[in-house]
């Protein structure tokens, strides 16, 4: 009992250094990004600071208490998509980047969604749900948050002219537009080096390497890794739930009321 005692203990400093470091970060970062007169970024790191108040804010408003190592994971994506991803280009720098932080917040929207029966349940204890629906609750959670989250990167690409989701390059494609006969019959095009594109004033873009995909294999690939860290942290729910000494971490992914 002890043990266990000192070991939550522990666990909490832990998440709380790490909150309180990352928020003296993004604060250092807003300062540095608004002197440089890079207003965008700053007002980014302004959301980011909104967005890292939510814990408290669920916690005072209706109940709900993140465990401190899902709290300071939270704190962690934010902190790796927005500060890290967004102003420092590591989306850009670091391979793979935008790929484990989808996967990470498949894994921790997964951990929201398992704990929403027993949240809209309450304290009725009436009756009794199969592990195996939890799961699967989880999972579509996790799937659905993922999908709302492409729905705005292409909200943004389109009426913003951003670019969240991110080009890639496409060598082999099938297309019924390009086969010129109007009879639903894809030509298929192979071994695309690369692609020229002009505009009405005359200029040219060429673009060397094959095809310029400009978001749909980006969000296809997002979606993909999302249901995987979905399906990992649910498969992991369902075996906890099935024998409780299985799989312990998962309690501390699960929010609390």
């Amino acid at each position: 009992m002890r043990k266990s005692l000192k070991s939550r203990l522990n666990t909490h400093k832990t998440s709380l250094f790490i909150c309180i470091t990352l928020r003296i970060l993004t604060l250092i970062s807003m300062l540095a990004e608004f002197k440089l007169g890079n207003f965008k970024n700053g007002i980014l790191c302004i959301a980011v600071l909104i967005i890292f108040t939510i814990p408290a804010l669920l916690k005072k408003e209706s109940g709900i208490v993140l465990p401190d190592v899902m709290e300071a994971a939270v704190y962690a994506f934010v902190f790796a998509s927005a500060i890290l991803g967004e102003i420092s280009n590591f989306y850009g720098l670091v391979p793979f980047w935008d790929t484990l932080l989808h996967l990470l917040s498949g894994f921790i929207l997964a951990g929201v969604g398992f704990s929403l029966i027993r949240l809209m349940n309450g304290k009725n204890q009436n009756f009794r749900i199969s592990a195996a629906y939890v799961a699967l609750t989880g999972i579509c959670f996790s799937v659905t948050a993922g999908l709302l989250w492409e729905f705005f990167e292409f909200a943004c690409d389109t009426d913003f002219k951003t670019d969240m989701q991110k080009d890639s390059m496409v060598k082999n494609i099938s297309s019924v537009e390009l086969n010129g006969k109007k009879n639903n019959q894809p030509l298929k095009i192979d071994g695309i080096t690369k692609t020229e594109i002009y505009l009405k004033n005359g200029e040219r873009y060429i673009v060397s390497g094959g095809y310029l995909d400009t978001g749909l294999a980006d969000t296809m690939k997002d979606l993909s890794v999302n249901f995987i860290g979905a399906v990992i942290f649910c498969t992991a729910g369902y075996r906890h739930m099935k024998n409780k000494d299985e799989c312990r971490f998962v309690s501390d992914f699960i929010p609390k009321k």
